[in-house]
């Protein structure tokens, strides 16, 4: 009888070039205003999919976990609002599989001790290309990254395709379409009444 050796793990790096390698990517470019519309047709697909969302904000986060949850999807926001046991409670059902979608920002995903994501959605780019990275990084191993650009984004864009030194797929989502920037309404500015001027009257020296 032969030997069974065991098969050696792959060895994992964890420099930008390594994981954009095994990591399937592609980017969406979308007005500002039309991402959580994009966000909406973009997870039917991926219901049941460990699926983290950045954001930028605590209020973009909890924008999005209400809209999900109106959808029947299971998400969840957490953010620097919520206490660290809230924090590590949101992990540990992640990370058992009871929560599918967790919104948050960059700076509390680095502390959430994740497993098993699958999928970072970039609902915000991060300020350097290196915090991309660090996202992906997460997944480990073989996952899927999808962000979305909006206008304002191209510049971190080039920079991410630099130092990864590839460009990155850029995909049109079926079943989505954009919609006109909305009107921002301004209220016009009520200049305030000028103030009745007192009369002065001048004084007549007696003669």
């Amino acid at each position: 009888m032969s030997e069974q050796t065991d098969t050696p793990k792959e060895t994992l790096y964890y420099d930008q070039r390594s994981v954009a390698l095994r990591t399937a990517q592609s980017v969406y470019f979308v007005e500002e205003h039309d991402k959580i519309s994009m966000i909406d047709v973009l997870l039917n697909e991926y219901k049941s999919t460990q699926t983290i969302i950045v954001v930028k904000s605590k209020k973009t986060a909890d924008i999005l976990s209400e809209f999900l949850i109106s959808q029947n999807l299971n998400a969840t926001a957490i953010h620097g609002n919520h206490r660290e046991v809230q924090q590590k409670e949101v992990a540990t059902k992640f990370n058992l599989g009871t929560l599918n979608i967790l919104i948050t920002t960059d700076m509390i995903l680095k502390t959430l001790e994740l497993e098993n994501i699958k999928l970072i959605l970039s609902h915000d780019l991060p300020n350097n290309a290196q915090e991309y990275y660090n996202r992906l990084a997460l997944m480990k191993e073989k996952g899927i990254s999808m962000a979305f650009i909006s206008p304002e984004d191209k510049v971190l864009l080039s920079d991410i395709e630099y130092n990864m030194k590839a460009e990155i797929e850029v995909k049109i989502l079926e079943g989505f379409e954009s919609t006109a920037t909305p009107r921002v309404t301004t209220k016009k500015d009520r200049k305030k009444k000028p103030r009745h001027r007192k009369s002065r009257v001048r004084k007549v020296k007696d003669l």
